[in-house]
């Protein structure tokens, strides 16, 4: 806008109707051109603005995750609201190579644990034997090979995420002890008479129907 006036009634009038800017009468080349210069910056940043609502609205992602359908959107809807309750156990089901852990990440990155640990375990990858010593840890000498104390995952992801991954193969004894531990937030490690408290969330997976298993 180009005026005569320059008090600031004026101006003010004047963006409010749409003006991005305005010159007194009387001005040099030098001031004209940084005038049409802001003038161009802030109009490229509004578009720039309207292209990143337009991209966030359209094509929701975490991290690695990315999707515009409606199936897609509803994922990322129950992530985030599941990011938010702090201490919730999941489960996530679905066949082998849909994603499970990638989405367990998400949930881990978008929730308040983010600066914790992520631990994953395989838990048709380890022995029966040797998976409660992986959970649990254990005391100097609470078996033969047990030389020095190891704190196990459940301390190890302490403030953060512990993803167990096909849980549906864990041993039936060892899922009643992870049950425990879910319920009180408190377990012993091997040979220990300790009790330590954990605050970690648990976030596990399965590609099989749980429901048919304990009908079977």
């Amino acid at each position: 806008m180009l005026t005569a006036y320059g008090d600031v009634q004026t101006a003010v009038a004047a963006m409010k109707l749409g003006a991005s800017d305005y010159l007194l009468k009387g001005f040099d080349l030098e001031e004209l051109l940084l005038v049409v210069q802001r003038t161009l910056e802030t109009s490229a940043m509004w578009r720039e603005l309207r292209q990143l609502r337009r991209e966030r609205r359209d094509n929701y992602h975490f991290n690695y995750i990315v999707g515009q359908s409606e199936g897609m959107r509803q994922v990322f809807d129950l992530v985030a609201r599941v990011a938010r309750s702090d201490t919730a156990s999941v489960l996530l089901t679905g066949e082998s190579g849909t994603g499970k852990e990638v989405v367990a990440h998400a949930i881990h990155e978008q929730s308040q644990r983010a600066k914790g640990p992520f631990h994953p375990l395989n838990c048709a990858a380890i022995p029966g034997n040797l998976l409660e010593s992986e959970l649990f840890g254990y005391e100097p000498y609470a078996f033969t090979d047990a030389r020095k104390q190891k704190r196990g995952l459940l301390e190890l992801a302490e403030g953060g995420t512990l993803f167990l991954d096909e849980i549906g193969e864990m041993p039936l004894e060892m899922q009643a002890k992870l049950l425990r531990v879910l319920e009180t937030r408190t377990f012993y490690r091997l040979g220990g008479g300790k009790e330590v408290k954990i605050n970690v969330r648990v976030v596990a997976a399965t590609n099989r129907d749980l429901e048919q298993a304990m009908k079977e």
